[in-house]
């Protein structure tokens, strides 16, 4: 079951936080035309170690990269290796830190120079999709507020929106229960409660819904090959409402009960 946190947890997934946001920046600068996957995973090394924090993903399970990096098709869990970014690609980044026991973790999804409207899109209301969930992690509201807020994003465009890889639990474990859709019912489903820290991730797809997994036992494709967009935030949940733990500076978000 999830971890019960105080002010001096939180204070201590922020530092593992603020890692994830420094590799956030610095991936997002050095994803050029030409730059392998591989550059990207070692700049993330390098800034995490820098930090006095460890890589969350390394060795996780077997996984052999220190970030999880995936173009175009593939939605999450992609492993970085020689492949050359090129202009018009799509680039899902997830990150995990460690600081002294405690887990940070999140995603964004950046275009590679000129892309369709629709692509530009899809990252964008993927990305919204996240803070409307991220608003609704209030005690006293249930996991089911914060699915139907994250899928009543994608509805209207008639998005796939993945249902086999969800948010979670997080604290001294990467991932803890409970698991966290982003999909649901409102006034359905568990109770949030405060010194909860959970993990909002939508995964939503120009196409249908349907996944795959590659050979490599970790890529998750769409069945379809259609593009797919990923963001994620570390969330703790306060007295004062909703707290983002990855980014420069923990932030409060407005919430809504």
């Amino acid at each position: 079951m999830i971890t019960v946190k105080g002010p001096e947890d939180f204070e201590k997934m922020a530092v593992a936080g603020r890692a994830v946001a420094a590799v956030h920046a610095a991936v997002r600068e050095a994803a050029q035309p030409g730059v392998t996957l591989n550059r990207l995973d070692e700049i993330a090394a390098d800034i995490i170690r820098s930090r006095g924090c460890t890589p969350s993903f390394l060795g996780y399970m077997g996984y052999p990269k220190t970030i999880c990096l995936s173009p175009n098709d593939v939605i999450v869990h992609g492993i970085p290796d020689d492949t050359v970014i090129r202009d018009g690609d799509v680039l899902s980044v997830d990150v995990g830190a460690i600081y002294e026991g405690w887990h940070g973790d999140a995603a964004f999804s950046m275009a590679i120079g000129e892309v369709p409207d629709e692509v530009t899109t899809l990252i964008d209301l993927t990305e919204k999709a996240m803070w409307e969930g991220v608003a609704q992690a209030v005690a006293g509201n249930r996991l089911g507020d914060v699915g139907h807020a994250v899928s009543a994003v994608a509805e209207p465009h008639g998005y796939g929106v993945v249902r086999e890889y969800i948010g979670h639990g997080i604290g001294r474990q990467m991932h803890e229960k409970p698991e966290v859709p982003n999909y649901g019912e409102p006034g359905r489903g568990l109770k949030l409660k405060k010194g909860w820290a959970i993990c909002i991730e939508p995964m939503f797809n120009l196409g249908g819904a349907a996944t795959s997994v590659l050979d490599d036992g970790w890529s998750v494709v769409t069945a379809d090959g259609s593009l797919s967009a990923h963001w994620e935030h570390t969330v703790a949940i306060t007295p004062d409402g909703p707290m983002v733990l990855t980014l420069p500076e923990p932030k409060l978000v407005s919430a809504s009960a």
